[in-house]
């Protein structure tokens, strides 16, 4: 018989050594002749550092490190792991996919491995194909992992997105339980916001074509992002059978701390409910919310028993929630 449930039994995270202020970062900016300054960038966003990546580091190195955190607090080997998704949007290579050359350095050979690319959404769009495989047979022990190297793609002479993003890791081992796991899931994206927030360049005859660098419009990815994350988190309460209320930890994509806040206001949610860490890494994309929610459990915040909800939304334009019971 296949397994009804699909439960998180490990979560981890990592962040690059290289920890960049804001004054770090408006320093380097002044020396461009890019005016901004540490108030600016907490008032608008919420944040007040990121990490980097060294130059040597990937990201499936980032994403190594979380994965194997993971995997020590789920008491699992790698060889036990029989699924591997892999969520970014800054991949090692344009192939193979980052998923197998996580799987190698973790040696895991064997089974499926493959990325997920849908930018700020990519875990929960992960995570929903491998609740998916779980509660189909497909697979008993899922290795889920969001990471991203962005200050490889960031336009350094544009303020209102250079002080946005970091890089980091964040990863959990989801497996087949009797008990309630993930409760709900919902999906989405609207191809025709794609010019919102994207990194429009490629690659073709060996040479890169096009812009290369990320660029957004902020004004229309805030006022868009608040009404769908707003929107899907309660379909998937509904799908659920439950009411706002039922949620004790809203983990949102950490993107930027007014459009968290705003969701959670929607929700009627207080705001000591709200899981921030936006405030120490920025918008770390695809790995935002395992990150945060990883910290949340090694905090104590998150127990066994709370319904947390995950949301995310990103290019293309994407968006998603799950529900999950811890």
């Amino acid at each position: 018989m296949n397994p009804r449930y699909s439960r998180i039994t490990g979560t981890g995270s990592y962040l690059p050594q290289r920890r960049v202020t804001n004054q770090n970062l408006t320093d380097d900016l002044a020396a461009r002749g890019v005016a901004t300054s540490d108030q600016w960038i907490v008032e608008r966003t919420g944040i007040h550092a990121r990490h980097f990546a060294a130059p040597e580091e990937k990201t499936s190195d980032l994403g190594l490190h979380a994965a194997r955190q993971a995997l020590a607090m789920a008491g699992r080997q790698a060889q036990e792991i029989d699924l591997i998704i892999f969520a970014t949007s800054t991949p090692d290579m344009v192939f193979p996919s980052t998923a197998c050359i996580l799987q190698d350095k973790l040696g895991a050979n064997g089974c499926p491995a493959f990325d997920v690319q849908a930018v700020c959404s990519g875990f929960v769009y992960a995570l929903t194909v491998a609740d998916a495989m779980i509660r189909s047979g497909s697979a008993r022990r899922a290795l889920v992992v969001g990471a991203e190297i962005f200050s490889r793609i960031l336009d350094f002479n544009d303020r209102t997105t250079c002080v946005l993003f970091g890089d980091g890791a964040g990863a959990v081992v989801l497996e087949a339980s009797d008990e309630p796991g993930i409760l709900a899931s919902e999906l989405h994206a609207d191809g025709k916001y794609v010019d919102i927030l994207c990194v429009p360049g490629g690659v073709a005859g060996g040479e890169v074509v096009g812009n290369p660098l990320l660029q957004m419009d902020g004004q229309a990815v805030f006022k868009l992002a608040v009404g769908v994350l707003e929107k899907t988190a309660r379909a998937t309460l509904d799908k659920a059978g439950l009411q706002d209320a039922d949620i004790d930890w809203l983990i949102p994509h950490q993107a930027n701390i007014r459009i968290m806040q705003g969701t959670a206001k929607k929700l009627k949610l207080p705001l000591d409910k709200l899981v921030v860490t936006v405030d120490q890494h920025g918008n770390t994309s695809a790995a935002s919310i395992p990150l945060a929610l990883d910290n949340a459990v090694r905090a104590g915040q998150v127990q066994k028993g709370q319904h947390v909800l995950l949301e995310g939304v990103g290019g293309g334009f994407t968006w998603g929630a799950v529900l999950l019971k811890m």
